[in-house]
C-alpha cells in the first residue's frame, strides 16, 4: 500500500551539489528532509503531501488535519512515528 503523509513546510533550501529544492518538513513533532522539486510553489508554512520523501502537492491545513485524524483513527499515526524511531510494537 502507497500512503502520502501530510507535513508542515519549517524551512527551504537548495541541495549545494545538485541544486535540488529541498526543505525540512514536520510531522506532527518528528522532521525530516523533503525534496520538494514536484511542488515548486510550495514556500514556508505550507503542508505538503508526502510519499517516499518527496513532497507530491500542496494542500491546506484542514486536509493535512482530516488525513492526520484518520491516520489516528486507523491507528496507523503511531506506526509511522515508530518507524521514524526505530522501535516494533
Amino acid at each position: 500500500m502507497c500512503l502520502a503523509v501530510p507535513g508542515k513546510i519549517v524551512s527551504i533550501f537548495v541541495e549545494e551539489h545538485l541544486g535540488l529544492r529541498r526543505g525540512k518538513v514536520d510531522f506532527g513533532g518528528i522532521r525530516k528532509e523533503v525534496c520538494l522539486d514536484y511542488t515548486p510553489e510550495a514556500q514556508v508554512g505550507d503542508y505538503v503531501m508526502v510519499h517516499v520523501g518527496f513532497a507530491l502537492s500542496i494542500v491546506n491545513e484542514e486536509e493535512a488535519q482530516r488525513v492526520f485524524d484518520a491516520l489516528r483513527e486507523l491507528d496507523l499515526l503511531e506506526d509511522l512515528e515508530m518507524q521514524e524511531t526505530g522501535q516494533t510494537r
